[in-house]
């Protein structure tokens, strides 16, 4: 299960980690959302201990998501070292976004 974060615990849980992570802006009412949910839980799973997979609820997390400049969900963000090295927007497959994983963080 990908771990929920908010404004608060993101600066701790994905810019202060030394691992990669990747991060889930989304949205409840967001149909492309609730496809990729079961992808980035599955991906969360099979990555434990290697990659944080993470979301964030964009109508809760305002703030976050206009620092990061979401326009439009879902956005995945592919975060390294604390920078955003990859951006990949819409839904997508789960071997597709495991693709991006192997490529951009591990």
């Amino acid at each position: 299960m990908a771990k929920e974060l908010n404004e608060t615990t993101f600066k701790s849980e994905v810019l202060q980690n030394p691992g990669p992570a990747l991060v889930d802006f989304w949205a409840p009412w967001c149909g492309p959302c609730r496809i990729m949910g079961p992808i980035v839980d599955n991906l969360a799973k099979k990555y434990e201990g290697k990659v944080l997979i993470a979301k964030v609820n964009v109508d809760e997390n305002q703030n976050l998501a206009g620092q990061y400049n979401i326009m439009s969900i879902p956005s995945l963000l592919f975060i390294k070292g604390g920078k955003v090295v990859h951006t990949h927007l819409g839904a997508t497959t789960e071997a597709d976004l495991e693709t991006q994983i192997k490529q951009y963080l591990l």
